[in-house]
């Protein structure tokens, strides 16, 4: 099979940048000092090649993502990075054999839910900055306290500076990163445990807190990532075919917003042009020169959205200019859902 005969809109990625980011970040981060993010990629396919290079423990964001990587193999140290009030699915992932969970946890009633669940471990979540979930930091002795006292073992504590992640100053963000750790350290000081988890992609350089870093993106790369200074090279595209074309000068694209993410902004053309706008099922482009029936590729702004939407990644050896590669694997997107 070639690129040419996949059906679109369709995911491509490049196998070659697949594998340099991966080898470029676990020389940095090697082993359990990353926490690999199942949710930026949706596939237990891929999160193997990460356990080939050197890295057994996983981040999730959903049950779901919990549940698949059990039934993969891949359980033996799974944390869930977020806020859960499902006992039941808790209970029944823990019947099953090399299964290790441990849930962030920033209130009485989820530490609650977690003891309920049959939860051993847990992480003390902490606003670090982000108004997301997190503990205010002084209350964090509070909730390891009561943790302990519902019989769960503290193994640490959980921030995530995500407001940062993006920032296009490295100055800026390595200090602010800095200031945010230093939140993050202090609860932990009152907390205890060996873990201080949190960071991402976008500070996996100037994060030198965190015991293990929660990166996900790096694997394939947001196009919005790409405006920082990272060595790390976008390998995915979401491959459409040009359904229509203006004597005007514009074309479009049989793929839209139900085939990718734009909330990091719009897509960016592989080759030439830019883009107008997307709409459902469909991309308009502009500034270049198109036929009926071609190839074009759209690099995403954001692609752990943009992959949720889709069940396969098709990988080629190298992606190429006039979008025909002979396609060397497939990946499942197959843990999509809640």
């Amino acid at each position: 099979m070639r690129t040419g005969d996949i059906k679109t809109p369709a995911l491509i990625a490049d196998s070659k940048i697949l594998e340099a980011n991966i080898s470029t970040m676990a020389s940095r981060r090697p082993g359990k000092s990353l926490r690999p993010h199942i949710k930026a990629f949706k596939s237990t396919e891929l999160a193997k090649k990460l356990v080939q290079a050197g890295h057994e423990t996983f981040c999730c964001a959903t049950i779901r993502e919990l549940e698949g990587m059990v039934d993969a193999g891949m359980g033996t140290d799974l944390l869930l990075a977020n806020e859960t009030l499902d006992t039941t699915r808790l209970k029944n992932l823990l019947l099953k054999e090399n299964c290790r969970i441990t849930v962030a946890v920033d209130s009485k009633e989820t530490i609650a839910v977690a003891a309920a669940a049959g939860i051993q471990e847990v992480l003390i979540d902490i606003n670090v900055g982000l108004p997301r979930c997190g503990c205010s930091p002084e209350d964090a002795g509070f909730l390891a306290d009561q943790a302990r006292k519902s019989g769960l073992e503290i193994r640490g504590v959980m921030g995530y500076e995500g407001h940062l992640m993006h920032d296009p100053d490295t100055l800026r963000r390595t200090t602010k990163t800095e200031e945010s750790m230093e939140i993050l350290i202090s609860a932990h000081e009152t907390v205890g445990g060996d873990i201080i988890s949190g960071g991402g992609t976008g500070t996996w350089d100037c994060n030198q807190a965190v015991t293990e870093l929660q990166a996900g993106s790096y694997v394939l790369m947001d196009g919005d990532y790409s405006k920082l200074d990272l060595p790390f090279k976008e390998g995915l595209l979401l491959l459409t075919t040009v359904i229509s074309r203006s004597k005007s000068g514009y074309a479009v694209l049989d793929g839209g917003l139900k085939s990718l993410s734009v909330d990091s902004g719009n897509p960016k053309l592989f080759d030439q042009g830019d883009v107008m706008f997307c709409s459902d099922e469909h991309t308009t482009v502009t500034n270049g020169s198109w036929s009926v029936g071609q190839r074009v590729g759209l690099r995403p702004s954001h692609i752990d959205p943009t992959i949720a939407k889709h069940e396969l990644i098709y990988l080629v050896d190298e992606i190429e200019e006039g979008l025909d590669s002979e396609v060397i694997g497939i990946l499942n997107i197959d843990l999509r859902g809640w």
